[in-house]
């Protein structure tokens, strides 16, 4: 085969070799085309089950309605913006996101408003159990995916569920390296808290503050995962699973007598003021206990135990708290 000149010319310029001895019949060699882009790539649909059902999320999400403060963490973690979110109540730790105007506002936790989640136009709801009878309607508005994880008893691998949905949410969102140093991160603070408590013999009782009387939560509640997760030893063998406790006297905590007390104040989560004071919270059966006496009674950051609790900011803050009443 003879090559006319324009003809080699063109050969030239599209292989982009600087000098050619001549044409041949030799095919010339093109350098390969760069690697596409993470962005650039096709997105590989991903098919999650869940306690509600499947969910198929077919493409990459980039407007997400958001129902839970775990959920926000979550993708505050991943670095994933949030198109709109409940506002009602958001811990401190999350406050530029209701201060943020550009996110908006979708109603309640416990009653998100509909029509703005639809007039949102997300391709994504994030949403957990509290949501749970409006689960087939938000799934006619966008893919939605439920957090598996249990308000009522997180006795036993809650943890491993937090981390799980983390590592879910980094496939979702092309996060995965993220997802897998915040869990590895979490492992870690969990490992530490573990060698603080498991050689010591303090006891210790989670109770609930609202409005002047108390909850406690066992090894079977919201708040389990202190006992079982982090090593923490109960000062009751009482069996209570739930939502907001079992209800308690001064005369039971007094009897319990534990080394340790870390109170949740719901009214100041609820009334959107302080955490109520030790002084404000005395009474003389409390005096009468060891926590008391050796000033052991810790008021825990509200925010991350009560409105969240299952995800990265708000483990760490209440591993921080568990360990204050080790000092």
């Amino acid at each position: 085969m003879i090559w006319n000149t324009p003809f080699c010319a063109l050969a030239v310029l599209l292989t982009a070799v600087a000098a050619l001895p001549g044409c041949s019949d030799k095919a010339a060699t093109v350098p390969p085309a760069p690697a596409a882009t993470a962005s650039q790539q096709a997105y590989a649909p991903i098919t999650i089950e869940h306690k509600l059902g499947t969910t198929v999320i077919a493409q990459r999400p980039q407007r997400v309605a958001v129902l839970d403060m775990n959920e926000v963490d979550f993708l505050d973690q991943l670095g994933v913006p949030v198109a709109g979110m409940v506002k009602d109540y958001v811990p401190h730790f999350l406050a530029r996101y209701k201060e943020d105007h550009g996110i908006r506002d979708l109603g309640a936790i416990v009653q998100p408003n509909l029509e703005h989640i639809h007039a949102l136009k997300p391709d994504l709801v994030l949403m957990t159990s509290i949501q749970a009878n409006h689960y087939k309607e938000l799934s006619q508005i966008a893919p939605t995916l439920h957090f598996d994880v249990d308000f009522k008893n997180s006795q036993g691998k809650h943890i491993d569920v937090v981390k799980q949905h983390l590592l879910t949410l980094g496939r979702i969102f092309g996060k995965e390296d993220i997802a897998a140093q915040k869990a590895a991160e979490l492992d870690a603070k969990v490992a530490d808290a573990r060698k603080v408590t498991q050689d010591r013999p303090e006891k210790a009782l989670i109770v609930l503050h609202n409005n002047g009387a108390f909850s406690s939560f066992g090894v079977q509640s919201r708040y389990g995962f202190v006992f079982d997760a982090l090593g923490v030893k109960p000062a009751s063998s009482a069996i209570e699973a739930g939502l907001h406790g079992q209800p308690i006297s001064s005369e039971f905590i007094q009897q319990a007598n534990p080394d340790i007390i870390y109170v949740v104040d719901r009214t100041a989560v609820m009334e959107h003021r302080p955490v109520m004071t030790a002084e404000q919270m005395a009474n003389p059966l409390l005096r009468q206990t060891n926590a008391w006496k050796n000033g052991r009674v810790v008021f825990v950051d509200a925010d991350a135990w009560y409105i969240t609790a299952a995800s990265v900011t708000s483990l760490k803050l209440v591993i921080d708290d568990v360990l204050k009443g080790y000092r």
